[in-house]
């Protein structure tokens, strides 16, 4: 018997075992964060160049690849992984080495890449599809 309140079988779904993602799981979160990785690079090059459009496309190719991480997995996961790959890239890239060398300036560009990119991978994160509980036998509205 089912209920209307997430539970399966008699048990809430809460209760029930977690079970080891499969290989093909695995194997799609970590394309998802190479892939991010990759997006963040693109993105801090493409940003500075063209200010203000390249901005925006470099954020909405970032929040596009959290969508359909998501979408693509059907869990929050699929939009956390491009989104830690994300952030791991674009850390590395701000730190400056011992020559001098640097990729980020100190321009307000800069700070809204970064800070609307961790904006965007929160939000798309926040709003990705859940874990759902299967249909319940009981009708809405009756």
């Amino acid at each position: 018997m089912s209920g209307g309140n997430g539970q399966r079988g008699g048990t809430s779904m809460l209760t029930q075992p977690l079970k080891p993602p499969s290989g093909g799981r695995i194997a799609a979160y970590l394309g998802l964060f190479l892939l991010g990785a990759v997006v963040g690079i693109a993105g801090a090059l493409v940003q500075p160049g063209w200010f203000p459009l390249g901005l925006l496309l470099a954020l909405a190719g970032a929040a596009g690849l959290f969508v359909g991480g998501a979408r693509a997995t059907e869990s929050r996961a699929g939009a956390v992984a491009p989104a830690a790959g994300w952030m791991v890239a674009v850390v590395l890239l701000t730190a400056s080495r011992p020559e001098g060398d640097f990729l980020f300036g100190a321009g307000v560009g800069s700070y809204l890449f970064l800070l609307g990119g961790m904006a965007v991978a929160v939000m798309c994160a926040t709003l990705g599809q859940g874990r759902q509980p299967g249909p319940s036998g009981a009708r809405l509205g009756k």
